[in-house]
């Protein structure tokens, strides 16, 4: 009976993490995308061109790929729980620096200071791996990742209703009084465990200190950079996230003024779409358990056949003509459906194959890296953009935004095929590396 007691509490206990940390991530990500939908009236405000909005997204994004090898040192080193309730309460303060910015240069420093916590997820990532096993990661990471096309949509709503009648600034003093609150929350109820709690040799281990005495080491960061997977996925982390931040900071930009929709044209045909969007990652999340179960290399497989697709049908879709609004919104919907197949496989390939207690530092250089490829895309975008548009394209932006998907998704499409080749060699040398642990503590008791 107190067993059962027990185990209902340790799930109830899950459960409110679970919850606890998709709060912070939806609003976090409401906040961080906000500025988006909202383009058209920051420009408006400012007189920007394109290259100079596009500077606004690289800025945070060069500075969050800088804290990032910072974060993952410190959640490495200390509570993970307190660490994110700083990043929240950083996130409410640096939102209200942006509301209060007179121009565009301050406001470009104060929208790059809110790159320090958009860098804060890997202690969170390693948190969860700690409490979940490996065969249920995928969910819950798909579960948690979800925030960001949620997100993106309550900025849809926000940009499109409250912003027009209060005005931008005011909805950021809202979201960034909401992170400020949250860090509260965070800092009283999510607790740390001790890392590697949850791997399959320590399931038959209860409350074992032991567990405490690994911790992270410098001379594992090396040991880190010789895993050919993780080389491979740090590869397609540089290109992977082009896409994504291309479509975020350019989309909305394109459909009101190169395809002449209205905001409830833009609002209707976006919708349906972040909703799809956000079906993808738990979806892809699952299938990469299921393949998993049957196959180390499941993951990688899910993760490369999502990338293939979704540049295949975007192309299809922004060649849709202008007119065609009914077909456009479904061929758009069923492309988003895709795109974030490799998100969750990509955070459970890294805890795969990566010792727990550095797990923090290697989602960091992951993120890192990714953050210094995605630093590129919003200003590469808005040259080729400006460029196609002086050479007289009649759709700059659409081709902007293809080419750039196109060709970063045909690359990521490739290393994740190259990292199915040495995923088992990883994934059996941290499965020894733990059983050998689990024989040293037990036979130390």
């Amino acid at each position: 009976m107190k067993a059962k007691e027990n185990k209902k509490t340790k799930y109830s206990n899950k459960t409110f993490l679970v919850l606890i940390l998709f709060l912070f991530m939806l609003l976090h990500q409401t906040d961080k995308l906000l500025i988006n939908p909202m383009g058209e009236l920051v420009i408006n405000e400012f007189q920007l061109t394109d290259t100079q909005w596009g500077t606004i997204a690289t800025a945070a994004l060069i500075v969050g790929a800088i804290f990032y090898p910072i974060w993952g040192y410190l959640y490495d080193r200390y509570s993970r729980g307190k660490l994110l309730a700083l990043a929240s309460f950083i996130w409410g303060a640096t939102t209200w620096f942006s509301a209060i910015a007179p121009n565009f240069h301050l406001f470009v420093i104060s929208r790059a200071s809110t790159g320090i916590d958009d860098s804060s997820y890997p202690g969170l990532y390693s948190l969860i791996a700690d409490y979940f096993v490996p065969k249920v990661r995928g969910k819950i990471y798909g579960l948690l990742q979800l925030t960001m096309p949620l997100g993106y949509m309550a900025g849809l709503v926000l940009s499109t209703t409250v912003a027009v009648s209060m005005g931008w600034r005011n909805i950021f003093y809202i979201t960034g009084g909401l992170g400020i609150v949250l860090s509260l929350i965070i800092f009283l109820f999510v607790k740390d465990i001790p890392r590697g709690k949850s791997e399959p040799e320590m399931q038959e281990l209860t409350d074992v200190p032991e567990l405490r005495k690994f911790h992270f080491e410098w001379s594992k960061v090396k040991d880190i950079l010789k895993k050919p997977s993780l080389i491979f996925m740090y590869l397609q982390g540089f290109f992977g996230v082009f896409p994504w931040n291309t479509i975020v900071a350019f989309i909305f930009i394109y459909l009101g003024q190169e395809r002449g929709y209205s905001d409830t044209q833009v609002l209707t045909t976006m919708a349906p779409a972040i909703l799809v969007l956000a079906l993808g990652y738990p979806i892809g999340g699952m299938l990469g358990d299921y393949f998993f179960s049957k196959n180390n290399k499941g993951r990688a497989y899910v993760a490369m056949v999502g990338v293939i697709l979704g540049a295949i049908l975007l192309y299809i879709t922004l060649k849709i003509p202008v007119e065609n609004t009914t077909l456009f919104g479904i061929m758009l919907a069923f492309t988003a459906m895709f795109i974030p197949f490799a998100s969750p496989n990509v955070t459970s390939i890294v805890n795969d194959i990566t010792l727990p207690e550095m797990r923090s530092t290697a989602l960091a250089i992951q993120y890192f890296i990714e953050s210094s490829g995605a630093a590129l895309a919003p200003l590469l975008t808005g040259i080729i953009s400006d460029s196609l548009r002086a050479a007289g394209n009649p759709s700059p932006r659409g081709n902007a935004i293809l080419l750039i998907c196109s060709i970063t998704w045909g690359l990521c499409g490739i290393f994740f095929f190259i990292t199915s080749k040495f995923i088992d060699k990883d994934i059996k040398s941290l499965r020894t590396t733990m059983h050998d642990r689990a024989e040293a503590i037990i036979e130390g008791k």
